[in-house]
Order: structure tokens, then sequence, then C-alpha cells
């Protein structure tokens, strides 16, 4: 008996909770559409510049599923790899075939060499060419998955445990009562919200130098660029995820729901953060990756360490980061007047 009655109470408190139950039945059928809609994508076709191409072998490279571009000169193609327009270009000069990768992701990096290397097969109508001289814009032939992955979770793992700690933090404040004793007073939103993210700014400085340190120092990931470009970058992208979690933590009422939105808000950003090729998404699909902190995070922290951009490269990522942060700056500002009892 008294264990049904638990089994009661426990029944009866689920199905008072809405939100719980809600988010129980319906995040994970959520999360996997979003991975069915990731990976059911089209299939990548790498895009390749020619230069000074015969034209038997250039037809022999339209078979391939492969986007071509021409190009009138090794400069103006080297422009279009800069600007990550094209993946690589081949130039085809006195016999010798010559490939510039752009380098920046090893996947692409394969996909690309192995359409260029039927060119080298000898068939019916035309011999063998030696083997290309293969040179890389970015990376190297030893860059690993890691490499190019690493920026992404630096990113991500900066964003998740600003998120969650704010967001718990901020709970604590409201459920303590701190929160209703401080709007008490003549003081103004905007200074509680200004105050609490600049008192949880200093710990984000101190997370954002220690992981972007120990990553490249210790772990060793690829690092071009300047170090101290990259932990801007980390310090914009956990300010925008520390006035995130604020605004997320006022519409719940226990750590537990916290918690909950954490497959709704967080897990999303990863698929649109550049860990899976997002060209191959659904064009529709792909808009949702403007939306996101960790889309603009990770693209600026790939373009320092493995680009070795400057921070005037990188300033639309920085920009939006910042606009972002300000975005849910002004949302706190407006949420906090619920609480305001007087």
């Amino acid at each position: 008996m008294r264990i049904r009655a638990l089994v009661f109470r426990i029944w009866r408190q689920f199905l008072h909770d809405k939100r719980t139950l809600a988010l129980m039945l319906l995040a994970p059928l959520f999360v996997m559409t979003l991975i069915s809609l990731v990976f059911n994508g089209s299939t990548y076709k790498p895009k390749i510049g020619l230069i000074t191409m015969p034209t038997a072998l250039s037809q022999r490279l339209a078979t391939e599923s492969v986007t071509l571009s021409s190009y009138a000169s090794p400069a103006s193609a080297l422009s279009a790899l800069k600007n990550q327009s094209i993946d690589a270009y081949v130039d085809f000069h006195h016999g010798q075939l010559t490939i510039k990768l752009e380098g920046s992701d090893p996947s692409t990096n394969q996909a690309v060499l192995m359409d260029l290397q039927k060119l080298t097969q000898p068939t019916t109508t035309h011999q063998a060419f030696k083997q290309p001289m293969i040179s890389y814009l970015y990376g190297s032939a030893s860059m690993t998955s890691f490499d190019n992955f690493g920026p992404v979770l630096i990113g991500f793992f900066a964003f998740f445990f600003v998120f969650l700690v704010a967001g718990i933090s901020f709970l604590n404040e409201r459920t303590t009562g701190t929160l209703d004793r401080l709007l008490a007073t003549p003081i103004k939103r905007y200074e509680v919200v200004l105050g609490y993210v600049l008192g949880y700014g200093v710990f984000t400085i101190v997370q954002a130098f220690l992981i972007t340190w120990f990553s490249v120092d210790i772990l060793g990931m690829m690092m071009t660029g300047s170090l101290f470009v990259l932990l801007i970058v980390t310090l914009l992208l956990s300010m925008s995820a520390l006035t995130f979690g604020m605004f997320i933590s006022s519409f719940a009422n226990s750590e537990f729901q916290i918690m909950q939105f954490i497959p709704i808000v967080v897990v999303p950003q990863l698929f649109f953060s550049g860990l899976f090729n997002i060209a191959t998404m659904a064009p529709w699909l792909r808009w949702l990756s403007y939306l996101m902190p960790l889309y603009y995070g990770a693209d600026a922290m790939r373009n320092v360490m493995i680009r070795g951009k400057s921070i005037d490269v990188i300033g639309i990522d920085l920009l939006f980061l910042l606009a972002l942060s300000l975005v849910f700056i002004v949302l706190n500002v407006v949420t906090l007047r619920k609480y305001r009892k007087v």
C-alpha cells in the first residue's frame, strides 16, 4: 500500500508539472528530428577552381561529384581560396598538375584529393600524368580531425558551462529571496542586470583564459593565430552564454528545470556550430545557425586557430556575439519587471 501510494504521488506530481512532462516526452523527439534533418541533407560536393586546364581534363573532372569554377590566373584562384569560395584549385602548367588546398578541414581535403586523384590515372585516350604537386593554404597533410574540431569544442564547452552556472546561480538569487530584497531598493533594473553580468563576468574571464591556455599549450591544438585574439573570442562567447543563461533562468523554478532547457537551447547549437558541414543542410535550416551564438564563436575560433586570421577579419563574428549579448541583457531587464514588487 505504501509503495502504491508513493507511485501515485509521483504520477500526480508529473501530471501536474506540464513543463517537465512535455520536455520529457517532446524534447527527445525534437533532438532526433534535428539530427535527422542535419544528417539527411545533401552530400557535400567539393568546390574546385580550374586554371589553364586542358578541355579533356576538365571534362573528366566534370564527371565527378564536384562543383567547378574557372579562373584566369593563380592570383584570382588564390583570392577565392582565401575567401573560402572554393576548397581547392588546380593549375596545369607544362604537363604538371599543381593542387592548392584550402586545408582547414581534413575531411574536405580528402574528398578533394580523391576526386583529383582520378586525373592522374590513365584512360584509353590519355596517358597517366606524374603525381601532382600538393600544397596547403592552411594546415598541412598532418592536420588531424582534432585540430579541426578543437575550436568548436572549445566554444561549446565554454558556452555550455557558463550557461549552466549562470542559469542556476541567477535562479538561486530568485528562489532564496535575494533578488526580491534587492529589487525592493531604489536600484534600477538595468543596474541589477549589469551588476550581475559584471560580477559573474570576472569568473567568466578566468574560465575563458583557462580553457584557451589548456587547449593550446597542454592539449596541443593547432594554433596559428594570436592567443590574445582567441581569448577575446572565448570571452565574448562566454558573455553571450552568461546573459543567455540569466534570461533562461527566468522561466525556471528549479535547477531541474534549468537542466530541462539544455536539449532545447544548447544541444541544437552544437549541430549548427560547424561541427557538421552546414553546406549540406537544407537552405531553410541553415538560417537557424545565424541565430546561435556558438555559430559565430566557433567560426571566429577556427579563423584564428587554423587560418591565423587577425581580429579585423573576424570582426563580424565578434560584433554578432556582442550584439547577441546586448539583446539578452535587454531581455533580462524586461523580464525583471515581473519580480519587482514595488
